[in-house]
This record gives C-alpha cells, structure tokens and sequence, in this order.
C-alpha cells in the first residue's frame, strides 16, 4: 500500500545533548522526558517564526496539546548529541508537526513522533478558528 506523501509547510532542527536529569538508572532517557525535547524545538521554531506561545497569549489564544504520538526506535543515552527535526505539516485546523529525533553524529533515527495543537480562545475556553501560525509560517518559509 502506498502512503500520499504529507506537504510539509515549515522545517526546524534544534540540537541538544541529554542531560543527566533526564536519564535512568541505566543512563537511558526516561520515556517521559522525550515530551521535553519535542517542546524545546518547538518553542524554537516558534521563536524562529516571530509566533512565540507569549504572543499568541496576547492575542487571546492558547493551543494545547491535543494528541501526542511518540514512537521510541532507539534508546537516547546520557551525554548524547541529538537533533530534533521537526516539520509542520497541518496548519489550517490546528497545529500539526511531526519530528523525528536523530543522533547528530550518525544521522541515525532514534524516535518518531507527531503533535497536534488547536487553538482556544482563553477568555471563553472555546475552540477558535485562529489561522495565524500558517500565515506565521508561510510568510516566514519563503
């Protein structure tokens, strides 16, 4: 079966290098922490876009997650370089990225995942029709 390729609207990469917190007792990154990273780099994105999470406050939105899929392929080690890739992919409806985490000196793919965010208006608590990250991110990707 053949899957219809995804347009991807915007790219990112942040490197980071795991930290001691965020590892086990065998110097494996705890499942929980890969959350963390995924946020990092899109903060980062965001920054890069001039669409930071304080400006969309003080246009009146949140945007939540609203569904997180994560799939571990190979353990991430303390002391490890990675990249977390991202790419946005929906921006209509909601915010939709998906990312892959790579170690930064063999390319390798260690994780796979997505994030769906939709916008809320904060005064009513009510989803929005707010569009202005695809605007964001177009203009920004040209």
């Amino acid at each position: 079966m053949l899957r219809k390729k995804k347009h991807v609207y915007c790219h990112h990469a942040s490197e980071y290098e795991i930290q001691f917190f965020d590892v086990d007792s065998m110097n494996i990154m705890w499942h929980g922490h890969y959350v963390k990273y995924l946020e990092m780099a899109r903060c980062a994105f965001l920054d890069e876009i001039h669409y930071t999470y304080d400006v969309m406050k003080e246009k009146g939105y949140g945007w939540p997650i609203v569904q997180l899929n994560l799939k571990y392929v190979k353990p991430e080690l303390f002391r490890q370089k990675i990249r977390v890739e991202l790419a946005l992919v929906e921006y209509e409806t909601c915010i939709r990225i998906d990312y892959i985490i790579r170690d930064v000196a063999t390319n390798e793919k260690l994780t796979a995942g997505s994030t769906t965010q939709v916008a809320v208006e904060i005064k009513s608590g009510e989803r929005s029709e707010e569009r202005r990250v695809g605007k964001e991110c177009t203009s920004w990707c040209r």
